[in-house]
C-alpha cells in the first residue's frame, strides 16, 4: 500500500493530499529514512511524522484497504 494512503486509511493524517504535502516536505521518514508519498508499506516499517517540533513514531502492525474509524488504531503501534 502507498505511504499516503496508508497515513490517511490509519487516520495518522486526516487527508491523503496533506500526507503527500508531508512527504514531499520530507516530514514524513520510514524506517529512519525519508520517504515519497508512493513509497510501499509493509508490516514491520517504522513511520516517524514530525508536527513542528513535535514528532509522532508508529510501527505498521497490518495494511488493509479500508477500515471503520474504530478500527483504525489497530493498524498501528506508537512507539
Amino acid at each position: 500500500m502507498r505511504l499516503d494512503k496508508f497515513l490517511k486509511v490509519s487516520r495518522l493524517i486526516k487527508r491523503r493530499t496533506v500526507a503527500n504535502e508531508a512527504c514531499d516536505a520530507g516530514r514524513v521518514l520510514v524506517n529512519g529514512r525519508p520517504a515519497k508519498a508512493s513509497q510501499n508499506v509493509k508490516v514491520g516499517d517504522v513511520i516517524e511524522i514530525q508536527f513542528g517540533t513535535n514528532s509522532v513514531k508508529a510501527e505498521v502492525l497490518d495494511v488493509q484497504e479500508t477500515v471503520k474509524k474504530d478500527d483504525a488504531k489497530e493498524l498501528y503501534r506508537y512507539l
